[in-house]
């Protein structure tokens, strides 16, 4: 498995070997005693006046391959994840282009999707610390150069995330120096709101600096504490992306991860700070501000968690991805794999004919296919042999009702080892003109869009983005 992620001041990758098997909580299939083959050190993402420098990103996948000794045939999931600067104008199309070229239909190239980058942060970094403080709600604070991700969770479920651009790299200067040379369109929301007359080329001073730190911390607190009256003003509406909710709880214990989760918790242990601006950003100066807070900072030497800088690239690599249990039902298995398949609606194995047709509806409108979820019982109870039928055989009536393509690729995924039988009443055994995929096993992740991998060893790869 690979993972791979740029965002706005560094990129990263990193090769793990997981075992697949039954997992004896769940009864699903799933990776289990993961082993970290190749984890690359972090590289500034080569821009130029903003830019992605698609030679420069060609070359660092180039060594990727070479220095982890994988061909991508041996790969059996990977994803790619793409954030911040990295992510705007037509950034992200370059580099997932370049990914594919190199690692082909194995890779998922997800841009822009805060909550996913959340999601997979507090998965890479915090979820073991989770389990072992289960009682305890714990907001990892995912924070780069361009953005700052939220995960609140609890005994290792992330049930709440968000995302804002309050980030390190929004004020670039000379390294070294508070020489500034250059400020992106959310600096300058805030130089405009706090009315401060400064322009690159100007060497800002301390007052200055506190000015915007003042304002970065402003947000993490407001964000740690639900207090929303600075994200309710004209610059702070600019800067949230995806409101971040407490969901009721208080007194959370505060994680971080990504460059300035580095920075953290190398502090935390008595290693010195680095040279002033030595990374060209605010990195330094916010984490400092960070350790002397004394909210913020409460946790910092209590509650340590794993991967820190490279949480997100480590929830990519081992997180992104599930597993397919084994009663499949393909219709062609040399039409997977199926990328980017918007999951156009949740149902309950109960549901009705008018439910499904609505559903249906929504599908025959992708002109790459569509995906439905089929929820769990309550309590993840199976359910029964009569209402998986009674399901089958209903949507196969709307199915013929309504004429549904025949090479539109339709997807369902249930969530325990029914797959097959279903995908039988659905086809009337095979009879119906149908392009239909069942995956069994999949938990609800309740995300956008899938992607359904191609069959390895009997058992399929889905990855989910767009997560809600």
């Amino acid at each position: 498995m690979i993972g791979l992620d740029f965002g706005t001041t560094t990129s990263s990758a990193m090769v793990a070997k997981a075992k697949i098997g039954l997992n004896c909580t769940t009864g699903r299939m799933g990776f289990s005693n993961p082993d970290i083959l190749y984890r690359a050190e972090p590289v500034f993402t080569p821009y130029s006046n903003g830019r992605i420098q698609e030679q420069a990103i060609d070359k660092l996948l180039g060594n990727w391959l070479d220095e982890c000794g994988f061909r991508p045939e041996q790969l059996f999931s990977g994803g790619v994840m793409i954030t911040g600067m990295a992510a705007r104008n037509d950034n992200a199309e370059i580099i997932a282009s370049h990914v594919r070229s190199k690692f082909g239909d194995i890779i998922v190239a997800t841009a822009d999707d805060p909550s996913l980058e959340s999601w997979l942060a507090f998965m890479g970094g915090t979820s073991v610390l989770s389990r072992f403080h289960k009682n305890d709600s714990i907001i990892n604070l995912d924070i780069g150069g361009g953005t700052t991700n939220p995960a609140l969770g609890i005994n290792g479920q992330v049930i709440s995330t968000g995302c804002s651009f309050i980030g390190a790299r929004h004020f670039k200067f000379k390294p070294g120096t508070y020489e500034l040379i250059e400020v992106s369109s959310f600096g300058q929301e805030i130089v405009k709101a706090l009315n401060l007359p400064i322009k690159a080329g100007d060497t800002l001073s301390q007052p200055t600096l506190d000015q915007i730190l003042d304002f970065y911390i402003a947000g993490l607190v407001a964000t740690v504490t639900g207090d929303y009256r600075l994200f309710n003003t004209p610059v702070g509406q600019m800067h949230e992306q995806v409101r971040f909710d407490l969901k009721g709880h208080s007194n959370p214990v505060i994680t971080y991860s990504g460059g300035v989760g580095e920075l953290l918790y190398k502090h935390a242990i008595g290693e010195p700070w680095p040279s002033t601006t030595f990374f060209g950003d605010l990195g330094i100066d916010l984490s400092k501000r960070i350790a002397a807070h004394p909210l913020l900072s409460q946790n910092l030497r209590t509650h340590t968690p794993d991967n820190r800088g490279r949480a997100t690239v480590y929830g990519l690599t081992l997180h992104s991805t599930e597993i397919s249990g084994t009663t499949l039902y393909l219709t062609n298995a040399d039409d997977l794999p199926l990328q980017d398949l918007p999951i156009v609606s949740r149902l309950p194995i109960l549901a009705c004919a008018q439910q499904m047709m609505d559903a249906l509806e929504l599908a025959r409108k992708s002109s790459r296919g569509a995906c439905l979820q089929i929820l769990p019982l309550e309590e993840a109870k199976a359910p029964e042999l009569s209402d998986i039928k009674a399901f089958g055989d209903r949507m196969a009536s709307v199915l013929e009702d309504t004429a549904f393509p025949a090479s539109l690729p339709l997807a369902l995924l249930v969530p325990n080892d029914y797959g097959k039988a279903i995908g039988n009443y659905v086809s009337r055994w095979r009879n119906l003109p149908l392009n239909l995929t069942v995956i069994d096993e999949v938990p609800d992740r309740t995300a956008s869009f899938v992607n359904v991998g191609a069959p390895q060893h009997h058992i399929i790869p889905v990855s989910f983005y767009g997560m809600q």
